[in-house]
């Protein structure tokens, strides 16, 4: 395998679960999940948005789930998508219970906001029965009243206290099958808190910067925060929150993943900010290849670069690359000079020698699974 597509990051032990079929956890991929942000309650609006989120690749998604009714539109989506569906649950046992039922794939619950402990045993067992796993999920925004008291304010060691009095409930109810977020909105708190688990439990760990800002900002945020965890090993699914399309979320997702070497989906693009040197343009092309090719999932390296000086070097390295050159561009294919190329039509025919190396790698990859 090349250097590049291997990563040096030794991941975190951690235990199994299963979310549906997505495994969480051990050695599987790390999992990209986004939540819905429809009313739950107009299924759909809430379907064809779970289908755009799936699109985008998404491993797992979210859908919040705050009334009786609610739940019963839950059943409906539940049966019109196939990703599995975790379902985010506050304060009335009764909804996790009918959800259940329903055929949810994981429970987002804090035990100790249920209540009474024979309402948190009612739905320990129901998952236990039917193998749903649980995600406590902490949130620095949501701290029980006495936490707030003890610390002061939000603080890893607070966060902490928090997942451990959650899971202590779960370990009475000999109840094994769950993973852990401790999210907060600050990046050193955040990372803090899940830096101090990470070695109290054996559980997986979900990942996310919460109400990490807008497109950008709250991608950078995110890339910053989970990029510090990541490159510790610690992680094991995670969802980019940002006040944005969740399309969008699984995109940052995947970008950050990609970026550590981490998961290969889609078009890594290998592309020069761009200078006075540049023999066409640049950030057109690659705004238009971005966008023209946002289809495609199988991994590909594809470089776009300006000139000479460090094109040929990035586009031998890649699966197809393109270097600017006077009065053509020189187009490289599996790290060799391939052909030149004028202005006209560049963008067009880069796209489709793209699409053709896409083509090219599954039948390749169709013929291997076929002799195994």
């Amino acid at each position: 395998m090349n250097k590049r597509h291997q990563s040096p990051i030794k991941r975190r032990v951690s235990r199994k679960i299963w979310v549906g079929s997505v495994p969480v956890g051990g050695d599987a991929p790390i999992s990209v999940q986004s939540m819905t942000n429809t009313e739950t309650r107009d299924v759909d609006a809430t379907v064809a948005q779970i289908e755009r989120i799936v699109a985008a690749g998404a491993d797992i998604v979210r859908v919040s789930v705050p009334s009786m009714d609610a739940a019963e539109a839950f059943g409906k989506i539940r049966q019109r998508v196939n990703v599995p569906l975790v379902a985010d649950i506050h304060f009335d046992y009764k909804i996790a219970l009918r959800v259940a039922e329903l055929g949810v794939d994981c429970l987002r619950i804090n035990p100790g906001n249920i209540g009474r402990e024979d309402r948190v045993r009612a739905v320990v067992q129901s998952a236990k029965d039917k193998g749903i796993p649980i995600r406590i999920g902490v949130n620095a925004g949501s701290l029980s009243k006495d936490l707030q008291r003890k610390y002061g304010e939000p603080t890893p060691e607070a966060l902490v206290e928090s997942a451990l009095t959650n899971i202590d409930i779960l370990d009475r109810l000999d109840f094994h099958e769950f993973k852990l977020s401790l999210k907060a909105s600050d990046v050193f708190m955040a990372v803090a808190a899940y830096r101090l688990i990470a070695n109290q439990i054996e559980q997986p760990l979900h990942l996310g910067i919460t109400e990490a800002g807008g497109l950008r900002s709250g991608t950078v945020k995110s890339a910053v925060g989970l990029g510090m965890l990541l490159m510790d090993g610690i992680g094991d699914t995670l969802r980019i929150s940002l006040a944005a399309d969740p399309v969008e979320e699984v995109k940052v997702g995947f970008d950050i993943l990609k970026s550590l070497r981490l998961r290969s989906k889609g078009i890594n693009f290998i592309a020069c900010p761009s200078c006075s040197r540049q023999n066409f343009d640049v950030i057109g092309t690659m705004n238009a290849l971005e966008s023209r090719l946002d289809d495609i999932t199988t991994p590909l390296d594809v470089a776009v670069i300006g000139c000479i000086v460090n094109g040929p070097g990035e586009a031998k390295e890649a699966d197809i690359g393109l270097t600017g050159g006077t009065p053509q561009h020189l187009i490289y294919v599996d790290g060799e000079k391939d052909h030149k190329v004028g202005h006209d039509n560049l963008v067009d025919h880069y796209e489709q020698l793209i699409r053709k190396k896409v083509a090219e790698k599954e039948a390749l990859e169709a013929n291997l699974i076929a002799k195994d």
